[in-house]
């Protein structure tokens, strides 16, 4: 897919929880009306809210923490817990 040099870049708005691959390039405006330009041909938007580079993802979402009830168990045992 080629852009033709009198196209803008792609507007993209970013709705909390709303995870999105967009292919580039695009501008993204945030809530309070910041703008983020980014020329790659698919851009990855951030929906944990975890990444450092926000809006775009970092893979922070990969470090995720164990669910509540798995904490709650605890550690099995040593016989693995059975």
């Amino acid at each position: 897919m080629s852009v033709s040099p009198d196209r803008y870049a792609t507007r993209v708005v970013v709705v909390p929880g709303g995870p999105l691959l967009v292919e580039g390039p695009v501008e993204v405006v945030l809530p309070d009306g910041t703008r983020r330009l980014s020329d790659r041909p698919v851009v990855a938007l951030c929906a944990c809210r975890r990444s450092r580079a926000y809006p775009f993802c970092d893979t922070s979402h990969r470090r995720h923490t164990r669910p509540q009830r798995a904490r709650e168990r605890g550690p099995r045992d040593s016989d693995g817990g059975r």
